[in-house]
């Protein structure tokens, strides 16, 4: 057996490529129409009320009723806009959200027989040995596009919209970066997928229970990173109407919050891989495994958004500056002091 490259098998291993690029995005897509369904829903019920309910059974066909509302609604451009970044910044904010999911794992190795050779398919679409550092970089290239998209519009709301999106991303990158350090210093490694190997022994394996505070620190640095309530500051409506969106329409308002969804998908995805075990779990099948846990965290922030109020913006900087990152440094020293006591 070898595993299947470029330069041993070009035609297969192109075929192999896109069979999983277009699942994983076929996926993705899929959980962020009906991601928003699923939201309503539970925040409807959390809040004694329905949701969606008239059309199709139980308002399942809500998403794709809303899909094309938003696909035939009349786009319209601001006259004192600055046109191109102003139509750029919506695919500025979605596309690196879904590139992001290209170094996630989401099953073990496949064996597949072509002639007369036994090949391992990987089931990740690349596996990158800083694929940690692909998945900050990525990430922190979302923020460019709500900050364009702030100052773009030439609207007072959008740009401290677009503004307070720069800052709070500054204050929490920094402080989600650290926190997972200490997840490093424990596996020695960057690549995603030797991570989730460390954690496949059993439950007790998994890095949330070696690192817990970490785990603390990264989901909530991370939900403050996706712009989710309690810390969806840019958005704001009580304040800013609609933020850094609020003179888009039609498909392009659609891709703002097709990214915002996308992007819980991708932070679910990383907690799952780095604290969770990835796609080692109670079933045979990666993939569902992976699935499971992706939307329990999805189900935790809209448990979130449906319980706690937004925080005053004094108090996300003081938060993210005054209380995450110091806990974040003293997480590393004292993970650190631990690794080094243990050898």
């Amino acid at each position: 057996m070898e595993l299947l490259s470029l330069s041993n098998a070009p035609l297969l291993f192109i075929a192999a490529m896109m069979i999983k690029i277009l699942v994983v995005f076929g996926v993705t897509m899929g959980i962020v129409a009906y991601a928003t369904w699923v939201e309503r829903k539970v925040i409807g019920h959390m809040q004694t009320r329905l949701g969606p309910t008239l059309t199709g059974p139980m308002g399942l066909l809500q998403p794709i009723a809303d899909g094309i509302k938003l696909f035939f609604k009349e786009d319209i451009i601001p006259t004192e806009a600055s046109k191109i970044p102003f139509v750029l910044a919506p695919m500025m904010i979605l596309i690196p959200s879904l590139i992001t999911m290209a170094v996630i794992p989401f099953g073990s190795d496949m064996q597949f027989t072509a002639g007369g050779k036994t090949y391992i398919i990987p089931l990740q679409i690349t596996d990158l040995n800083i694929g940690i550092l692909y998945i900050l970089a990525m990430s922190g290239l979302g923020v460019y596009g709500i900050t364009l998209a702030g100052w773009s519009s030439n609207s007072k709301y959008s740009l401290i919209g677009g503004i307070r999106a720069s800052a709070q991303m500054i204050s929490y990158e920094l402080a989600a970066g650290l926190s997972i350090i200490a997840v490093f210093m424990l596996s020695e490694t960057l690549s995603m997928r030797e991570i989730v190997a460390q954690q496949s022994g059993s439950i007790f394996d998994w890095y949330v229970w070696k690192q817990p505070l970490a785990f603390l620190l990264f989901m909530i640095t991370g939900t403050a990173e996706i712009n989710r309530t309690p810390f969806d500051m840019p958005e704001a409506e009580s304040e800013l109407v609609s933020g850094f969106c609020t003179e888009y329409s039609s498909m392009k308002y659609a891709l703002f919050f097709m990214a915002e969804y996308a992007n819980m998908v991708v932070i679910a995805g990383i907690i799952a891989t780095l604290f969770l075990g990835g796609w080692s779990g109670p079933t045979p099948w990666g993939p569902v495994n992976l699935l499971g846990k992706i939307f329990g965290f999805m189900f935790f922030l809209m448990w979130i958004r449906a319980t706690f109020p937004r925080v005053r913006y004094d108090q996300l900087m003081k938060l993210g500056w005054k209380v995450l990152l110091p806990l974040a440094l003293a997480n590393i020293v004292v993970t650190g002091l631990v690794v080094v006591l243990a050898q």
